[in-house]
């Protein structure tokens, strides 16, 4: 039976404490949906980020992570556990994101049924929390973009670095296993990465941080009102009665 094949049922039971990682993909081997979902939200991030930092784009990091995840569980067979089942799917990754960084599409497409068992599964990256101050989440979309911008500009190979030691907090050994360098490389690149981020960013959040810590829209009117409350003074949103001057 195929991945495209599997019909889930709408009450699938999830697998959300598996610590056992043999059980785990075990489970997901018998495509057990509960298993499928359960590795996927443990690994949408760390995927979806080794994916953009090869690919620089939201939609073909999705893409690619999206091709991973069919590729690994129609070939869990082939995993024998001599690697965390983490670095095994961010392998797949990269290679799906390589694939489509070089201008082909990936190995394997999702079917319509893959699809449909795909939706409702991969969960939605996840983004800020709107922030209930305009001015506040303004300022903050800047400072992402900025940074994101940064992170973007940087040579893949420390690119990729970055990714992983920082954003996904691996060790430099998992790093260098992942990537296929030395530890001392992983060391290296990783220098390197946060010397040219911190230029960059010196460079771009420099104008940002003059309108950091934001006070005003809401905020302003609601502290304006609650000190004209107090002070007994008349609705500042009403004019001002005009006065002469003798």
């Amino acid at each position: 039976m195929t991945l495209g094949e599997i019909s889930i049922p709408t009450r699938a039971v999830e697998v959300d404490h598996i610590d056992d990682e043999a059980g785990l993909v075990a489970r997901a081997a018998r495509h057990d949906p509960g298993a499928l979902r359960t590795i996927m939200r443990r690994y949408n991030r760390r995927l979806f980020r080794i994916a953009r930092s090869i690919l620089r784009n939201d939609s073909e990091a999705e893409d690619a992570v999206q091709s991973a995840y069919l590729h690994a569980f129609r070939g869990l067979a082939e995993f024998r556990g001599a690697s965390a089942l983490g670095t095994w799917l961010s392998r797949i990754v990269i290679n799906e994101a390589l694939g489509l960084a070089r201008g082909r599409k990936p190995a394997l497409h999702a079917t319509a049924d893959g699809e449909a068992l795909l939706a409702g599964q991969v969960i939605p990256f996840p983004h800020a929390a709107a922030s209930p101050d305009p001015e506040r989440a303004m300022a903050q979309r800047q400072i992402q973009a900025a940074i994101e911008r940064a992170i973007d500009d940087l040579p893949e190979a420390f690119r990729m670095v970055l990714v992983a030691r920082v954003m996904e907090e691996m060790s430099v050994e998992e790093t260098a296993e992942l990537l296929g360098i030395r530890t001392e490389t992983v060391k290296t690149r990783l220098h390197r990465a946060r010397h040219l981020l911190r230029r960059a960013l010196e460079k771009q959040i420099g104008p940002v941080l003059l309108d950091a810590f934001p006070f005003g829209g809401r905020r302003c009117e609601r502290m304006t009102d609650a000190v004209m409350r107090i002070l007994g003074v008349a609705d500042p949103r009403e004019p001002l009665p005009a006065t002469s001057i003798e």
